[in-house]
């Protein structure tokens, strides 16, 4: 593998981020995960409501994550070896409000706040997974973590250094999606 440099420069750091599905199982220290979450909370959201939470399991806090999802699925299941072996992962929580307008504006928040997790990390050689799992709807996981009624888990981040970088994948320029009105 081919030594892989990373940019602090925000338009290289968004075009060079990559979605990482290998890591080292090298530690990450939760205080470079707190400052990371600092960054991210700079997030647009109206009204400054920060309607977010996070749950992070690092060490041997994994097998608390790893319980969770067995307390849904089973003890024989698919995630439990990856859950202990990445070095971080990350639940993003929303604190859901019943209007639907500050619903969306709230969701949309959360995820600009999860986007910025990931370029920040990856601006300091932390690669990271943004996954939406079936588990994490469940009312058996749910409980088991702590998770309230009126709040919905955004996603779970997967965080480490990278193994394997991937290449690009082409994007369609937006220019070929784009209606302009100029008159």
């Amino acid at each position: 593998m081919t030594e892989h440099t990373f940019s602090e420069h925000v338009i290289d750091v968004i075009q060079e981020r990559r979605t990482i599905k290998r890591f080292k199982s090298d530690p990450i220290p939760v205080d470079t995960i707190k400052e990371l979450l600092d960054v991210a909370v700079w997030a647009p959201n109206h009204k400054m409501r920060e309607p977010w939470r996070f749950l992070l399991f690092a060490g041997d806090g994994r097998r608390k994550l790893a319980e969770a999802i067995e307390a849904d699925i089973g003890k024989d299941n698919k995630f439990e070896s990856g859950i202990l072996h990445n070095p971080i992962q990350l639940l993003v929580v929303l604190e859901e409000d019943p209007r639907q307008a500050v619903w969306d504006e709230d969701f949309a928040a959360v995820s600009a706040l999860v986007q910025n997790f990931m370029l920040a990390a990856w601006s300091k050689g932390i690669g990271t997974f943004w996954v939406t799992k079936p588990f994490l709807y469940s009312p058996k996981f749910r409980k088991h973590l702590g998770i309230q009624p009126g709040e919905k888990i955004i996603g779970m981040v997967y965080a480490g250094y990278p193994e394997v970088i991937p290449e690009p994948r082409p994007r369609i320029p937006a220019a070929d999606k784009l209606t302009l009105f100029d008159k």
